[in-house]
């Protein structure tokens, strides 16, 4: 029994966030939803960081959507894969806590 292998590289063309899901569209005409619940640092954040926003290739030509200002990646291919965030409580905690520290200094 063979199994088929695609070579092709999802590709983003646009993300869309709204307060309970993320949507990413796709060069093939593809739009993929997910819970934004799956993406704790972009369910914090403000509409401006969620639209700032980047697409870049990693070494292996992967699409990977970053957000600067948040500090998140998030592979396209683990959209599609349903696959969640797995940043770890004690990290995202530290993430927070550093936010709030920028809130009240700046």
């Amino acid at each position: 029994m063979s199994i088929a292998t695609i070579e092709i590289q999802p590709r983003v063309v646009d993300v869309t966030i709204t307060n309970e899901m993320l949507s990413i569209v796709l060069e093939d005409g593809r739009i993929i939803f997910a819970p934004l619940k799956w993406y704790p640092r972009l369910l914090d954040a403000s509409e401006a960081e969620r639209n700032g926003w980047r697409v870049f290739e990693d070494s292996d030509g992967r699409d990977i959507i970053f957000w600067e200002s948040l500090d998140e990646l998030i592979p396209a291919i683990a959209v599609i894969d349903g696959t969640p965030s797995r940043e770890s409580n004690r990290s995202l905690e530290h993430w927070r806590a550093a936010r709030r520290m920028k809130v009240q200094v700046g």
